[in-house]
């Protein structure tokens, strides 16, 4: 508000500490004027000076009595709507500053969340690909050993030490295979060709070699009702070969003997979703968000006793090939009633 006061008076003029001031200074200044001139007889320059003299003086003091008796008492009357919005002013400038300090002190605690996660993660895959590398190393170390320690004389433990040092090689060799393809598809190195192929024929690959396997276990390969020779999709066929392959060998590893594992497709308008099905153990609930981790194990004090086979990253490759095709590998599983993997590809063109 203006340090000026103004008031309308009923005859419409402006009424302000200024002009009542003046109004009285003149009067004051005309009164001793005229009682100079007829009392003390005086004139000319002096009586000028005097009543230029009273005319400031009682100006400047009328002024200020008005303003500090008077307009500033109702000054302060009309400032209290304005105050009233200042104060809410301020109440809302600190509620956004609240408002913006907690978002910050959110957006830190989550990116500390997160960098624990990760903390955590390394040091969990630094313990695991530890204890997956050091299996096989140390089992071809202890074969080779024993025959520089004199076995190697006896042809028939030459020829088994010396197989079973290569079985343990070839799987070191396929374990660090696999993480670099988990690496490069993690970084995008991996480029995915995209080609019209059948799925069937993939499926039927996919089978084809691991037949010998599944024979071994007695498990039955087969195909489900929606599986048709004609059934085309859109996407890379070395990588969704490598996808079947790993849910297929899962499939195997993971059910008991005289089981099965089948492929099923189901078509809709515009993609197929392909299942991979099984009659094995099957997986706790709480285990399903984590399996397709690297080295995941859903029970380890039994997988370390039992044969199956397998780096632990044939999951984490899975889901890293699917995302590379705009898709998602997905999981219902049952206890002691076996688990259906499925993901969708586009359908293609015939």
């Amino acid at each position: 508000m203006d340090i000026n006061l103004i008031i309308n008076s009923p005859t419409g003029m402006n009424i302000n500490s200024h002009s009542i001031s003046f109004l009285i200074s003149i009067i004051l200044a005309g009164i001793c004027s005229l009682l100079g001139y007829f009392l003390l007889e005086r004139s000319g320059t002096d009586l000028l000076i005097t009543t230029m003299g009273i005319l400031v003086v009682s100006y400047l003091v009328s002024w200020g009595t008005l303003e500090i008796l008077v307009f500033r008492g109702i000054r302060r009357l009309l400032d209290v709507p304005e105050q009233k919005d200042r104060v809410g002013d301020r109440k809302q400038g600190f509620k956004s500053v609240q408002e913006a300090l907690v978002s910050y002190v959110d957006l830190k605690q989550l990116e500390i969340d997160q960098l624990k996660r990760m903390a955590t993660y390394r040091q969990e895959f630094l313990a695991d690909i530890s204890h997956e590398l050091k299996t096989p190393i140390f089992a071809a170390q202890g074969y080779v050993h024993t025959l520089l320690d004199g076995a190697i004389e006896d042809p028939q433990v030459k020829m088994r030490f010396l197989k079973k040092a290569a079985k343990s090689l070839d799987g070191l060799d396929i374990l660090v295979q696999d993480l670099l393809t988990l690496s490069r598809l993690e970084t995008g190195q991996i480029r995915m060709d995209k080609q019209a192929f059948s799925i069937y024929e993939l499926a039927l690959e996919v089978y084809e070699q691991l037949e010998d396997k599944a024979r071994r276990k007695e498990v039955k390969l087969s195909f489900g009702s929606g599986v048709y020779k004609d059934m085309l999709v859109h996407a890379d066929y070395h990588r969704i070969f490598q996808v079947l392959r790993n849910l297929v060998l899962n499939g195997i590893n993971y059910t008991v003997n005289k089981g099965r594992v089948l492929i099923d497709f189901v078509p809709a308008r515009d993609h197929v979703t392909i299942h991979v099905k099984d009659n094995g153990s099957g997986i706790p609930a709480e285990h399903l968000d984590r399996i397709f981790q690297r080295f995941y194990r859903v029970e380890k004090s039994r997988t370390k006793t039992t044969n199956r086979g397998g780096t632990g990253l044939g999951l984490a490759i899975v889901k890293h090939i699917l995302e590379q095709h705009g898709s998602q590998i997905k999981v219902k599983s049952t206890i002691d009633r076996g688990s259906d993997f499925y993901f969708d590809l586009p359908k293609a063109e015939s």
